[in-house]
């Protein structure tokens, strides 16, 4: 066992604490702040993202005096308590626009967009253009129009504008259009503190003009430069990082058809070699280079946004000892989080999820990665993920546990180590807070009394896996805004790992040296491209230079050029793939598609974190691709155990679903073999318990013949909380007895078991198995007593989620057979 590590995984420090959102969004008390907080550490919650929200009374001014009264003591609780905090730099929420206040005295700093009118068949001659106050004309241009959705590129003309006027004549026959492109202010606005401040509603705060430095510059003073007057003691120390969250150009709500604009772009767009000719791509169709244009202007939007927003904030909190976190608008805009000290991503309204292969198909499939691999590619400790958000199934409030360990576990495998849970609610009073972006994933749910499990779980595995080289040698090509995903799918199928390296990083960070691509502590040999279509030519002659030195590059058929059929290895569908890479950290057998893997270096040694996606139990075996000592940690329950392979170097595995695996292996100490013995003779009895059941809820107790959710029982449908189930079972002896295994089958949700008054354990999700030491045992009758919590939603949501136990219960009894010779 390595000593070293071993009390760093089981216990591990504080620092590696989810930090979840708390939700402020009724009247508050100090003392109600505080108990939360003492309610947060007592389950092993060692911070918080300090996050104004829907439902403040009027009363509490965001960033008031008497909203700074309250910050001050949760933040002085949590600097007494040795937790952490992060400061969240919104009123509600997307950022920039502090609930309103940047545009209040300014106007002018109010979101702006590019709209283009369209004149259809204008007369030759002088035009007058009208433009509403606000409003100017950044260009009129003529365009041939070829079908009803593309024009002639070639053909277009910019019109000189003179006093709002233009003259059109049209260069040739055909059918030619006009088109005026106005700055306009976008109509955006975010979603504020206080009620009537929301989506729709006629107070909501009027978003700001992020691609304006001036607009940004007020934002910082009145947020940032706020909270550090009132906090400057608890910088750097329990204040650790600023929450931005989805920054968005135009604002929520925007007026139409509009592309971000902001006042002197259009000079800043054509430095960064773009044509103002090219403006009209930005709507229509226009050939082969169309989706080109479209990437260049969302490279340069990308690339304005970062040094009028992201980079001025970054900056600040880096001068206050505190980091930037939080994520931008879009799952896959890795390009931006450039400037995030810690990068982040949000996995929220179920866009990923266990049912089908959500998990590994869309654009919000690439989230987890995007963070992780940004972090890992810049030399971040850790990256960040907002979790859960509206991830409720059926409804609301109807996320469960075990859906919860799922999005788990679905992020730490592909590298996430700094877990923002959304959220925990201050307040569920009233439809308006109860239904706002539900569900509470903390005290308000009905799985708080376990939830140090989780927090336990989730401090285990960010310390897995920070501090760590990620060990692969496969990169796959993105764009700063746009990760591929449908090439990725057979890779995760089979256990095949890899990172998101994006264009920019990949021309201004990585060195090529020996056939391998070199940046921070990753090397990589392998570089896929999904889509090369779009490739500029810089980054096609560095591609060369990687093939020439020996690197391999895959590519789809479907999407190769001239010069990538010379330097690539071309596969017709991603399938494919798998034909000309096997580059694996395990082998399994058999084969799943289910399986995730990520292999990890630390400290001079291998772990390999295995996940289950799938809604079945692996059984199988396991092979690594490295030698030496292994052991086999469990970061739910904390348990470490040796581990031997047979003379192939495999080892047996069984992996129910919501389960998750750590090997770790000492590459420097020699395996264990596993002995080759004679399997001990087993018999194995087992009883039903179909009946004689006895239920207690909340206000009587009574016999059930049957296991039925108690939904279908009277007066039970919208039932949320926990029923107690009885029952008996007899054994004659216990001499050969080696243990029993209880078998509760369908159970909604969260099961606590006791034998005898014994507490056995609780299972927050399926399977619902125990093995019961012999010892918690009797001979004769054998009491067996299971509390079940269901799905809150059943109140919440007046939702009939089954519930309760189900079964069938079966308890099988195994027993050891004698041979012979007594063996």
């Amino acid at each position: 066992m390595n000593n070293h590590l071993y009390p760093s995984f089981v216990d591990p420090p504080d620092e590696f604490s989810l930090i979840p959102f708390w939700f402020w969004n009724d009247h508050l008390s100090v003392a109600e702040i505080h108990r939360q907080i003492d309610d947060f550490y007592a389950k092993e919650v060692k911070g918080f993202v300090l996050h104004p929200r829907m439902g403040l009374p009027k009363d509490i001014p965001y960033l008031s005096d008497t909203f700074m009264y309250f910050v001050e003591a949760a933040v002085k609780k949590a600097h007494h308590l040795g937790m952490s905090v992060m400061l969240y730099d919104e009123g509600m929420y997307p950022s920039g626009a502090a609930n309103g206040l940047v545009v209040e005295d300014k106007p002018e700093y109010a979101s702006r967009g590019l709209r283009m009118d369209v004149l259809s068949s204008p007369s030759e001659g002088y035009l007058t253009i009208e433009v509403t106050s606000g409003e100017k004309i950044i260009s009129v241009q003529a365009v041939k129009q070829q079908s009803d959705q593309q024009i002639e590129r070639a053909k277009t003309v910019i019109l000189e504008v003179q006093n709002d006027q233009v003259f059109f004549q049209p260069p040739e026959e055909g059918n030619w259009l006009l088109l005026i492109f106005v700055e306009t202010f976008s109509q955006g606005h975010i979603r504020g503190i206080h009620f009537g401040e929301d989506d729709g509603e006629e107070n909501a705060p009027r978003s700001a003009d992020l691609l304006n430095p001036a607009a940004v510059e007020k934002f910082i003073k009145v947020t940032h430069d706020s909270y550090y007057q009132a906090l400057k003691p608890y910088f750097g120390d329990t204040i650790i990082a600023m929450f931005t969250d989805e920054p968005d150009i135009l604002g929520r709500g925007a007026s139409p058809n509009l592309r971000p604009w902001t006042t002197g772009f259009l000079d800043f767009y054509k430095e960064q070699g773009n044509k103002e000719s090219d403006l009209p791509v930005l709507w229509w169709e226009a050939g082969a280079n169309t989706e080109l244009i479209r990437k260049r202007f969302r490279k340069t939007i990308q690339n304005k946004l970062q040094r009028s927003y992201y980079t001025p904030v970054s900056k600040w909190c880096e001068q206050h000892d505190i980091a930037l976190t939080g994520h931008p608008a879009a799952s896959d805009d890795i390009g931006l989080l450039e400037a995030f000290q810690i990068p982040g991503q949000d996995v929220v309204w179920r866009w990923v999820g266990p049912e089908g292969e959500k998990g590994i198909q869309g654009e919000h499939s690439t989230a987890a990665k995007c963070s992780s691999d940004a972090a890992r590619h810049r030399g971040r400790r850790r990256n960040l993920n907002e979790v859960l958000g509206a991830c409720g199934k059926e409804s609301g409030w109807s996320l469960s546990a075990d859906d919860m360990k799922w999005y788990l576990d679905w992020l730490f495998v592909r590298g996430v180590n700094l877990l923002c849970p959304h959220a925990f609610y201050y307040s569920i009073r009233g439809e308006q807070r109860s239904q706002e972006r539900p569900p509470d994933v903390g005290p308000n749910n009905l799985w708080w009394p376990y939830y140090a499990s989780f927090s336990q779980y989730i401090k285990r595995m960010s310390w897995l896996m920070t501090d760590a080289v990620n060990d692969t040698s496969i990169a796959v090509l993105g764009e700063e805004a746009l990760l591929p995903w449908r090439i990725v799918q057979p890779l995760y199928q089979n256990q095949i790992e890899f990172n998101y390296l994006e264009e920019s990083l990949f021309m201004d960070k990585c060195k090529i040296n020996n056939g391998k691509i070199h940046i921070r502590d990753q090397r990589y040999k392998v570089l896929i491209i999904e889509d090369s279509s779009h490739l500029q030519a810089e980054v096609m002659e560095k591609l060369k230079q990687f093939a020439e030195t020996g690197g391999s590059i895959i590519v789809e058929q479907s999407q190769t050029n001239t010069i990538m059929e010379t330097i690539a290895t071309s596969i017709s569908q991603p399938t494919d793939i798998l034909q000309v890479l096997d580059d694996k950290p395990v082998h399994l057998s058999p084969a799943s598609g289910h399986i995730r893997v990520s292999k990890l270096k630390k400290t001079g040694c291998f772990f390999y974190l295995l996940t289950n996606e799938g809604e079945g139990t692996y059984q199988g075996k396991v092979r690594l691709n490295e030698e030496g000592r292994m052991e086999k940690w469990d970061a739910w329950e904390g348990t470490i155990v040796e581990e031997a392979t047979d003379e192939n170097r495999y080892m047996s595995l069984t992996l129910p679903r919501r389960s998750s695996v750590i090997y770790y292996l000492d590459p420097k100490e020699k395996r264990g073999l596993r002995e080759t013995r004679k399997p001990m003779q087993k018999k194995e009895s087992s009883i039903i318990l179909s009946s004689a059941w006895q239920a207690t809820t909340p206000h009587s107790s009574f016999a059930i013949d049957k296991l039925t959710s108690w939904t279908e029982w009277k007066g039970m449908a919208h039932f949320s909380g926990k029923i107690s189930y009885q029952n008996t079972f007899s054994l004659s002896a216990l001499d050969k007895v080696e243990s029993l295994v209880i078998d509760l089958g369908d159970v909604q949700q969260i099961a606590s078991v006791k034998i005898n008054q014994q507490p056995i354990g609780v299972k927050m999700w399926g399977p619902y198995k125990w093995e019961i030491k012999k010892s918690d045992l009797k001979v004769g009758k054998n009491l067996l007593r299971v509390e079940v919590i269901n799905s809150i939603a059943n109140q919440m949501d007046r939702m009939a989620l089954p519930s309760g136990l189900i079964g069938p219960v079966s308890l099988t009894l195994v027993s050891r057979i004698e041979d012979e010779k007594g063996d």
